[in-house]
């Protein structure tokens, strides 16, 4: 009973049929007919005009995008557990060009206005220091909760007042909007630009980069080549995107995959760190409670010496997911 990870979860099948319709031939790269459907797709998704480029890999989405808009010499606030400071290995330095992420607290790994504002407040120096120039937050974050619309609006003013471009993170935007249950443009808020997560949600190898202000898109598409991610065979990318967007197969998933989520959190109850909004679980257990579940047959990770992590997916059973909540609540 694999509780691991989402990335560890199966291809959706209509995400293989799609492929196999893609094997037909194309103009290659991204100018065959699926990946010039992007661009359209996406903004009937968000209700306004977007460009969205397919890359292979959520750190590669991450980068590209705040290479559009941080200089070698600027830095990206960001939460000091985010995906780009724990997770990429230097990657953003990589893409950016020696840019700085500049880290900041906040509790379940959100951003708050008042801890950009302290951040801000830091850099004072002129050219001795470096200046921010972006600020990027996670939805939903590293600990499973999620930005509500009158905090991205709150984020969106503060990165407005102080002229800086605003990254979302989403590999797992799709449980955010799931659990928000309103328009996909609620959960995205006044971002500039959307790391927009499928690997995780049924797709095999695609996610997709979607810049609000169209123009932006032009500079990504010669860092992705040069970045080594403009795939010849584009269009399997980009069939796997638009299967997950028809009739909001991407959000199904992400509902199936959250519901999962609540029924493991039942049986955890005051054991949780933080609450559960998505699809990841942080639920207190010492070394004897972690080999109890183990020997029971439940697969997860360790996160720390008291607490472990548990990910539900759109594939996984209803069933396993209730027998760990009562596992749980047995230790």
């Amino acid at each position: 009973m694999q509780f691991l990870s989402d990335n560890a979860a199966p291809v959706h099948p209509q995400v293989w049929r799609a492929l196999q319709a893609a094997d037909d031939g194309d103009t290659p790269y991204d100018t065959d007919a699926l990946s010039r459907e992007m661009d359209a797709r996406f903004s009937a998704l968000f209700g306004r005009e977007c460009a969205a480029l397919w890359v292979a890999t959520g750190t590669a989405a991450n980068c590209l995008a705040l290479a559009t808009m941080v200089e070698p010499h600027g830095g990206v606030i960001c939460h000091e557990e985010s995906h780009i400071e724990q997770d990429e290995c230097g990657a953003p330095g990589f893409y950016l060009h020696g840019a700085k992420l500049m880290l900041a607290p906040g509790e379940g790994a959100k951003l708050s206005p008042e801890a950009i504002e302290m951040r801000l407040k830091g850099i004072t120096r002129g050219v001795h220091q470096v200046p921010a120039q972006a600020i990027s937050i996670t939805q939903s974050t590293e600990y499973g909760v999620v930005y509500r619309p009158r905090e991205l609006a709150a984020i969106g003013a503060l990165a407005g007042a102080h002229g800086l471009g605003l990254h979302m993170d989403g590999a797992r935007f799709a449980n955010a909007a799931a659990f928000l249950g309103g328009e996909p443009s609620e959960a995205v808020g006044p971002a500039d630009v959307l790391s927009f997560g499928f690997v995780k949600n049924g797709g095999m190898g695609a996610e997709a980069v979607v810049f609000f202000d169209p123009g932006k898109a032009e500079v990504a598409r010669w860092r992705r080549k040069r970045a080594g991610h403009l795939q010849s065979k584009g269009r399997f990318l980009a069939a796997q995107i638009l299967a997950l967007l028809e009739d909001d197969l991407w959000l199904r998933n992400a509902r199936a995959a959250n519901a999962a989520a609540q029924e493991v959190a039942g049986g955890a109850t005051d054991r949780l760190l933080c609450p559960v909004e998505a699809n990841e679980l942080f639920v207190r257990a010492d070394a004897a409670e972690r080999a109890a579940l183990r020997e029971a047959g439940f697969a997860f990770y360790d996160w720390n010496d008291s607490t472990i992590r548990v990910v539900t997916s759109w594939a996984t059973d209803p069933a396993h997911a209730a027998a760990f909540g009562k596992a749980i609540a047995r230790l």
